[in-house]
């Protein structure tokens, strides 16, 4: 072995394979040479990381998130998932394209530094004449150097055709299609280690039309590209399926075409047990965001048991207005706690709960053989946590990661190359992310406002 970069005196947990009490890891450009235990090789011309004190697992993977909803966290504090969105769809309106990319910089930066090397995007709300709005969360990610896979949503049934989002905020049919199509077709990459891939992700049930749905899903699979959507988030979608559908939301993704492997869907909280056996044997998966259904009351999902049934489960955030400042390495540990609080504490062990945050997330994107475990020939993705200092109390260092407050990251490296080192962003300027979020949160509000519509007004109306 000669040249890349030398990670030795590392302790490893590669979610596949026997796990590696101090060890070493070399990367060679972005991928994964060689690993091993005990002392590293000789590695003339590596660059050399001293991994003492630190946990090696894969990147993790954010399988559900809205960067632009950073924009306007804290609102709505304690309102039910349907109150949330009626009291922010008005203020989302306002958006631009300036307020996505300054949104998306603090997401995407706030996400790396919770040990996220690959994030999904749900971004679903387009006002006309506000900018390219999906493109300005792409280049948030070029710069950022995070792997990402945004998905071109959608909404077409407003409230004068029984929906939940205002009319002004949903797109026509053929508009959405063409905008889509074109979205896949300008970027999507579909190559061995890509660091850009787009899904389709018509919003939800109760803000698409059933011709959307199926069009879409028509799209996808001509274009060859993934489907994903918010299902089962609450029982008040439920009755609202059964209301205007006369089934159940899974009932009705059947009839649609909408359950496969090639699709994952948000949040799958309320599913039925022939729900899960369904899920398990079409191989759709789902993106679990304990912290956002916690906020919004909307329920704890049945994880347990649908990895009991062999289903795909990933982790997510959810978006940041509905789950203010969730790092996705906590997301971990609010899986395994619900878990455990609803079904004991065999339900989900330390273990699980990493694997679902790094090869389950992979699972749901497709990528399972690029992503989400740490094996030679594999991305090279991977974080470095600090397990020493007061962490060392703890012997087995994926307690220490997943059962407490998240330990500091030393390094995150996407592809083999650092995006965070010591808690610093080094890809972009660490402070300056953070300011363009709360320049995206005042520029939002005020658009808002010059509309007629503050935040005040909409959550007491």
């Amino acid at each position: 072995m000669t040249g890349g970069t030398l990670i030795e005196n590392v302790a490893i947990a590669p979610v596949v394979g026997p796990e590696i009490g101090r060890g070493w890891i070399h990367l060679d450009g972005d991928r994964i040479a060689a690993l091993g235990a005990g002392q590293a090789p000789e590695t003339p011309g590596a660059a050399r990381v001293d991994g003492t004190g630190c946990l090696a697992t894969p990147g993790l993977v954010n399988t559900h998130h809205h960067l632009y909803q950073w924009a306007s966290q804290g609102v709505a504090q304690d309102a039910t998932l349907f109150e949330w969105l009626t009291a922010l769809y008005q203020v989302w309106a306002a958006m631009d394209a300036e307020v996505v990319k300054g949104a998306a910089t603090a997401g995407l930066g706030w996400l790396a530094l919770s040990g996220c090397t690959t994030t999904t995007d749900h971004h679903y709300i387009f006002p006309k004449g506000r900018g390219d709005l999906f493109a300005a969360e792409i280049e948030a990610a070029r710069d950022l150097g995070l792997r990402f896979h945004p998905c071109r949503g959608s909404m077409d049934r407003g409230a004068s055709q029984g929906g939940l989002p205002p009319d002004e905020v949903v797109e026509g049919l053929d508009r959405i299609l063409a905008a889509t199509a074109e979205a896949i077709d300008t970027y999507h990459d579909p190559s061995p280690g890509s660091m850009l891939r787009v899904a389709v992700a018509p919003c939800s049930p109760f803000s698409v039309s059933a011709e959307l749905m199926t069009e879409a899903a028509a799209l996808a699979r001509d274009k060859g590209v993934r489907l994903h959507t918010h299902l089962c988030e609450t029982l008040d979608e439920e009755e609202h399926c059964r209301e205007q559908m006369g089934c159940t939301p899974v009932d009705y993704m059947e009839k649609l075409g909408w359950l496969g492997p090639d699709v994952w869907v948000a949040h799958a909280v309320h599913l039925h047990d022939r729900d899960i056996r369904r899920f398990a044997d079409t191989g759709t998966g789902s993106a679990h965001c304990p912290s956002s259904n916690g906020r919004l009351g909307a329920g704890i999902a049945r994880v347990s048991e649908m990895l009991r049934a062999g289903a795909v489960v990933g982790l997510g955030v959810d978006g940041s207005a509905s789950s203010e400042l969730t790092p996705l390495a906590g997301e971990m540990r609010q899986a395994l706690l619900f878990q455990r609080a609803r079904y004991g504490p065999a339900a989900l062990t330390a273990r699980q709960a990493l694997e679902i945050g790094t090869l389950g997330g992979a699972r749901c994107l497709g990528r399972e053989d690029e992503i989400g475990s740490l094996e030679p020939g594999k991305l090279a993705d991977l974080v470095l946590w600090r397990v020493d200092g007061f962490a060392s109390a703890v012997e087995d260092p994926v307690c220490a990661l997943v059962f407490g407050a998240t330990p500091p990251v030393a390094r995150v490296i996407v592809g083999g190359r650092t995006v965070v080192e010591d808690g610093e962003l080094r890809t972009v300027p660490h402070d300056a992310a953070g300011r363009a979020g709360a320049d995206a949160h005042h520029r939002l509000l005020t658009l808002a406002a010059a509309r007629g519509h503050t935040v005040t007004q909409e959550v007491h109306h």
